[in-house]
């Protein structure tokens, strides 16, 4: 059995700029960090002793006997991407729920790939891992997504990630004191606003109107290195990050009339009354986690403003996509000779113990 474990991701400054129709003509980039809230998946040999070959649980119950019958299009296309010979059980489980603006798509695909690579007895690199991701979701499954998502995932940590028209991607650690980076995350609130949408839906509306929301997009990728020059600076408040992310809601707002509703507008403005300096929607937007930079002395009072909502507290975190368990033979029918070698293989570290 192999179980991956892969964090999902809050997105600063910067969206918007990482779909490859603007990235190919303008580059982008975007500051973002991993949380240490995360997607696990776990992969065994399914034993043969049942009609389907693949059995593949999250919110719904797959058993099927081909690849095509899958009707998870992540499962489906990773699967027929690394081959899947033998039968497989595959199984989600998630920390945050699914369709909240904090990539889990792309965490599960990241995870996926990197629990296949671990039971065929490879290891892959982050860099490889997002570019695979990738490649599966804008390509293989066709998805209106951007790129970040599945790098965040897979490299983890807070980083500035830089998209070039040549579909290249640089992946920059802001570099910030333990010190800094503790007070920054502090301040940071999160709220489910209770609203799930799908993602690709919102995208897609922003996609047809990046040619007329160019000033914006450009504004939004300018915050990533004013971002990132407020969080390196330790001459800098860092309060003026809540300046920055309600500046860049303010634009993100104006890409798609179905980035906010009269729902989203007024949690908002109630976790500002409260006392917060600014904050966002994360994700493409329509629902999902809201974001919050709050002044310490302020959260009691944001807290008790919008306690109708479940607040989830978070630490950045910065391993990424890992192999949380491996032992690749578990639940698959060895050789007498294959038997024999597992187990002198195995023996002196059960006998350590």
């Amino acid at each position: 059995m192999i179980i991956s474990q892969t964090p999902y991701r809050i997105s600063f400054f910067g969206g918007g700029t990482d779909y490859p129709k603007w990235f190919r003509e303008y580059g982008g980039a975007v500051l973002s960090t991993a949380i240490n809230k995360y997607c696990y998946i776990s992969v065994r040999h399914l034993p043969p002793f049942f009609e389907h070959k693949h059995r593949i649980v999250y919110s719904q119950i797959e058993s099927v006997r081909e690849l095509d019958e899958i009707k998870h299009p992540s499962v489906r296309e990773c699967l027929k991407f690394m081959g899947a010979p033998d039968g497989l059980e595959i199984h989600h489980d998630g920390d945050l729920p699914a369709r909240s603006g904090i990539g889990s798509s792309s965490s599960f695909t990241v995870g996926l790939l990197n629990a296949l690579h671990a039971l065929q007895g490879r290891m892959i690199s982050k860099m490889d891992l997002s570019k695979l991701a990738i490649d599966i979701e804008q390509n293989k499954i066709g998805e209106a997504v951007g790129s970040q998502d599945q790098i965040a995932a897979a490299f983890g940590g807070l980083n500035k990630v830089t998209f070039h028209p040549d579909d290249s991607f640089t992946v920059e650690p802001v570099i910030m004191t333990s010190e800094r980076i503790i007070e920054f995350n502090r301040k940071l609130m999160l709220f489910f606003t209770g609203f799930s949408r799908t993602a690709a839906v919102v995208a897609q509306s922003k996609i047809e109107n990046f040619d007329k929301k160019k000033r914006q997009l450009m504004m939004m990728r300018a915050f990533v290195d004013e971002g990132l020059a407020v969080m390196q600076n330790p001459r800098r408040n860092l309060d003026e990050l809540g300046t920055l992310l309600h500046e860049g809601w303010r634009l993100k707002r104006e890409l798609s009339e179905k980035v906010t509703s009269n729902d989203i507008d007024q949690i908002y403005q109630a976790g500002l009354d409260a006392g917060a300096t600014g904050g966002k929607l994360i994700g493409a937007g329509a629902g999902g986690f809201m974001l919050f930079y709050v002044p310490l002395e302020k959260q009691d009072a944001v807290r008790e403003r919008l306690k109708h909502l479940i607040e989830v507290n978070f630490q950045f975190d910065f391993q990424g996509s890992r192999i949380s368990l491996y032992d690749p033979n578990f639940g698959r029918s060895l050789p007498a000779d294959e038997k024999v070698y597992a187990l002198s293989r195995w023996q002196p570290q059960v006998l350590a113990h």
